[in-house]
This record gives C-alpha cells, structure tokens and sequence, in this order.
C-alpha cells in the first residue's frame, strides 16, 4: 500500500465524524428538485472550508453548485456527482443524503495530495435526480458544457448490496397537452371542441401501441387534467407520460409514435396538441468496465463483498456516461434488504451503518480516483474504450 493510499484512507477514518453528521443534517431537512437549499449550502460551506472555488446556481439550476480544486499542475480532471434530493411526501427514501456527504468527502481527501498528483478534482452538485419541475440536473450540466474538460465522473449510490455499474433505462418526461373550445355540454355541445375527448383518445392509442412495441419499451401515464365541470365540454387537458426504454434511441423513437398518435387525436377532434418535456430527458447508463475494474480493485482490497449487478431503472447519471466515462457503483449501506423509494429505505439510510457507509464510499472513491490522476496513461486508455462504446450505441433519432 503506497504512502499516499496510507494518508488518504487514514484522514478519512480521523475525519469521518464531520461527514457523518452532515449526512444526519441532510436526511432530518428533506428537500424535493431545486429546493435542495439546506443541503445545497451544507455542502457548499463544507467544500469552501476546505479550499474548494463555489460557483452557484451551477447550470440554471438555483440549487445546484460546482466545487473545484486545482493543482495547477498537468494532470486528469476528475468530477464527483453529488446528489442531495429527497422523495416528495417521503424523504431520503433514496439515501441521496448519503451521496452528497461521500461525493464531498472524497474529493476533499483527493485534493490534499494533488500537488503530487497534479490535475484537478469537482464536486458537481446536482439537484433533482429524483426528477420534478426542472429536474435531473446532470443533463443540464451536460447541456451547459460542465463535463467537457472532465476526464471521467465518479459516484456511488446506497443499496443493499455492493455492485459495479449497471445499464440503466432511458427515460423522456413528457407532458401530452390539448386546447379546445368551452361550451355548455347540454345546451350547446356543437360549439364546443372537447379537449378531454383527445388525450383520452391518445391514452387509449398509446394503450394499443404497447403491443407493437419492443419488449423493452415502457410507457406510463396519468391523465393531470381533464377539465373544470361535467357541464362544460374541457378547453384544455393534459397527461403526464414516461417513456422507458433499453437505449436512447428506443425512447426516441417511441416517442415519435407518440407523437403522431397525439396529432391523429387532434385531428379527431379539432383540438390543438403539444407534446413537451416537463424535466430533462435522460439516458441510459453506459458501464465503463475499465474504470469499474480500479473500483473493483480497491474494493477487493478493502473487504468489500461484490454482488451481481442487480436492476436499477433509470438515473440522470446515464446523459453524464454519453460523454465521459462514468462510475456509478452501489454501496451496500443498510444490513437488510428493503425496497428503495419506501419508509423502511428511508430510515435505514440514517442509521449507524448507512453513517458508516459514508466512510466506507469516500474510501472506495478517493482510491479510485488517485489511481486515475497518478497514472494519466491509465486514464486516457479508460476515455478511449469509452469513446469505442459509445460507437457500439444504436444512433439516437434526433
């Protein structure tokens, strides 16, 4: 075990108190898509007391910062993902008070060694990957050039198991929206043009597309708005829709067929239609498995017990592996296996193992990432095979 490696993993275990109660701090102020602000400035302020460079409301979003730290040296540009939303009506049903706390941990252990390392490391903190108005900021850091300069991006996110990275779904929010004409539905229903008769007809065309369908196409939908009052033919309604598939391009396409289901529903009716999204579209995960092998190594070493890769839908960290390379590993961080996105998820996820688990995933990620900026080589062999996998993907309908 080199000196560094020694350093690291023992500032972590002298330090792992401040991390763990920013942790307990972050699940008791539950906080949904770009109203992170308790969590946002926690963070910032931890970061900054460690000499990291804050800029906030990173990427348009109000919540979301950019946390640097620089050698000034040559050297890989590392990104840690951070995440800190909690579930509407839930809470840190996701554990993402944990993934915050371990993304700023292990970027501030990295950087007390960069001067011999030389490049430079990130904390990326990205609101709402939980989704809502605005939400999965990491396709707006995409977007906004965030990653461009970045040799790879690194995150681990709580389970019950630990595994390396998995294949996501890829995912479009759409909101399906007509516009008719009010009348009074018993008096004068001629004049009116019924806008809930549309989606309702575009409900059931999409219920008769899923059967010409790949299998691993997924659409679910509700109907948001359907009018005002029995008694009055609907002006406006609108439905809320996501479309899930294996690979961007399967969304794409799908979502055309939508479209044109939606068109044909309005020509029905004589109403007007829109089809827009309500939140960033998101793609799928692309596992690196050069970079998953450092992890891998690291956690071997550690004593960390490696699962199969279990199923995980869908995550905004899929839009940040279409342009760098991409660890997004899961952390065994409770002792029992519970479902996500439940109470019992929720409360695992402040106890004393989750806590732990802080210390244990700021491990996992500070080696990985010192094995990436001492050995630049390394690195740049692990950007080519990403460049090679991202030729395999079936273009994208655009």
């Amino acid at each position: 075990m080199s000196e560094i490696t020694e350093e690291t993993l023992r500032y972590i275990d002298e330090n792992q108190r401040l991390f763990q109660d920013a942790a307990k701090q972050i699940h008791a102020h539950p906080e949904v898509c770009d109203n992170e602000f308790f969590a946002c400035r926690l963070l910032t302020e931890i970061l900054s007391g460690h000499g990291f460079s804050i800029e906030k409301n990173a990427a348009g979003h109000r919540t979301g910062f950019s946390a640097s730290f620089s050698s000034g040296k040559p050297g890989p540009v590392l990104a840690f993902l951070a995440e800190y939303d909690a579930l509407p009506n839930l809470g840190h049903g996701c554990g993402h008070n944990l993934i915050g706390t371990i993304a700023a941990f292990s970027a501030i252990a990295v950087s007390r060694h960069l001067d011999e390392t030389g490049g430079e490391v990130r904390v990326y903190g990205t609101p709402g990957e939980e989704g809502g108005e605005h939400g999965s900021a990491k396709g707006s850091f995409v977007r906004e050039g965030y990653f461009k300069d970045v040799d790879a991006a690194l995150e681990v996110h709580p389970a019950a198991v630990n595994t390396l990275t998995p294949r996501t779904l890829a995912l479009d929010p759409i909101d399906i929206e007509f516009r008719g004409k009010a009348a009074h539905a018993s008096t004068a229903p001629e004049q009116g043009i019924n806008a809930l008769d549309a989606l309702i007809l575009t409900y059931n065309g999409i219920n008769a597309l899923r059967q010409h369908l790949p299998k691993d196409v997924q659409i679910h939908g509700i109907i948001a708005n359907g009018g005002s009052a029995p008694n009055i033919v609907p002006d406006y309604s609108r439905g809320r829709f996501y479309i899930r598939a294996k690979t961007r391009a399967q969304v794409d396409a799908a979502r055309k067929k939508i479209q044109n289901i939606a068109a044909g529903a309005a020509s029905m009716t004589g109403a007007t239609w829109k089809v827009s999204f309500f939140q960033n579209k998101i793609d799928d995960l692309i596992p690196n498995a050069k970079l998953d092998s450092i992890y891998k190594k690291h956690a071997e070493e550690l004593g960390e017990d490696l699962s199969e890769i279990s199923q995980f839908p869908t995550t905004d960290a899929g839009n940040v592996s279409h342009v760098v390379p991409t660890l997004h590993a899961s952390l065994k961080s409770m002792e029992e296996n519970v479902p996500g996105h439940s109470p019992a998820f929720r409360d695992a996820c402040v106890k004393d193992y989750a806590l732990n688990s802080v210390t244990r995933g700021a491990k996992l990620l500070s080696l990985t990432a010192l094995d990436l900026l001492s050995n630049p080589a390394k690195t740049a062999e692990i950007k080519k095979y990403h460049g090679e996998l991202l030729q395999r993907q079936e273009p994208a309908a655009r």
